[in-house]
């Protein structure tokens, strides 16, 4: 696949989640075939969308493609690098190939988002984020963990305590598959515990840090400790 040119988005916000339009009606009647086909295609489509209008239809797999950017680079096993610094003693830079290589654990988990989507049984696959830090050797005074996207715009940031759960994996795989442009590829964060807007995707770096800085969405409001059921006013049912 050929690389895009090198360039940054403009943010343009949220996308507002406007409900259920009746081509929901449409993936859940469909065939599985078809369902994949609507979802790779609203994949694809919210590419080129500025408007953000792709981002309001559900589809088959039940996602809805979200960016704060109007353009995001594609990024594959050539040019895709992941950065570990700050308060470590040793910076680490990973290819794909280098994260492929380590030891690989899969969950299965619900998928929750802060505006009301779900996407239960949705198997991951990626590296520990524990593994890293401590390929890292994170120095004492470190408190936090920051994430940044090569969208150029998105950061998310976990208290090392939360960084180091077994359920925080750095993802290659969605659903038993390399993990796509469209779902945040080749490389992402999951949160498992956590609605969906701490799972940063196209993740870029890692950087360790003394205090946790709000992320992206934490400076607009939304809560930076993210636990489904225990944050955002909601009472859904937990993930885990």
């Amino acid at each position: 696949m050929n690389e895009l040119p090198e360039r940054r988005g403009t943010p343009v916000g949220r996308r507002v989640f406007l409900g259920t339009l009746g081509l929901g009606a449409l993936g859940v009647a469909a065939a599985p075939k078809l369902q994949s086909g609507m979802e790779a295609f609203l994949g694809r489509a919210s590419e080129i969308d500025p408007s953000g209008l792709t981002g309001l239809l559900p589809n088959g797999g039940g996602f809805r493609y979200y960016s704060v950017t109007s353009s995001v680079p594609r990024k594959n096993a050539d040019t895709y690098r992941l950065s570990v610094d700050g308060l470590v003693d040793r910076p680490m830079a990973y290819t794909l190939s280098d994260l492929k290589a380590l030891p690989q654990t899969r969950m299965v988990r619900d998928i929750q988002c802060v505006t009301g989507w779900r996407v239960p049984s949705t198997a991951l696959e990626g590296v520990r984020l524990s593994h890293l830090l401590d390929a890292a050797e994170v120095h004492p005074s470190a408190g936090a963990v920051r994430f940044t996207s090569f969208d150029g715009a998105y950061s998310e940031s976990l208290t090392m305590e939360q960084a180091r759960r077994a359920d925080v994996l750095v993802a290659l795989r969605m659903q038993d598959k390399d993990l796509e442009h469209a779902h945040g590829g080749p490389v992402r964060l999951y949160v498992a515990p956590m609605y969906f807007y701490k799972s940063a995707k196209w993740l870029s770096g890692i950087s360790v840090t003394e205090d946790v800085q709000p992320g992206y969405w934490e400076e607009r409001g939304y809560d930076i400790d993210a636990w489904v059921g225990r944050s955002n006013g909601r009472d859904d049912e937990p993930t885990t």
